[in-house]
């Protein structure tokens, strides 16, 4: 995939990152070089393997899964958002 400044800008507003002019080409080649690689990716022949293969013995270790609810955890979390209303975040619109 080739990617120019036209795709940058795209990234960038769908990110709402801004990148600064003088490593807006640094980033396309970046850009690049991660996207080459996921293509060699992608010829790989996974045909066989499991997909849930692991590395540890007997699997991945699983724990009892209890809930815990502490209120003041969300107030703590709530009191360090920029804005929040009804216990939920308010953040900008994105979608236009």
């Amino acid at each position: 995939m080739k990617f120019d400044d036209t795709m940058l800008q795209k990234l960038e507003k769908l990110s709402m990152l801004k990148i600064e002019e003088g490593k807006r080409e640094e980033m396309v080649e970046e850009l690049e070089k991660i996207v080459g690689f996921v293509e060699i990716l992608g010829e790989l022949d996974t045909e066989g393997l499991d997909p849930s293969f692991s590395t540890l013995e007997g699997g991945t270790p699983m724990r009892e899964d209890i809930p815990h609810e502490d209120p003041q955890v969300r107030e703590i979390i709530l009191k360090n958002a920029p804005d929040s209303k009804d216990d939920y975040f308010v953040v900008p619109n994105i979608i236009e």
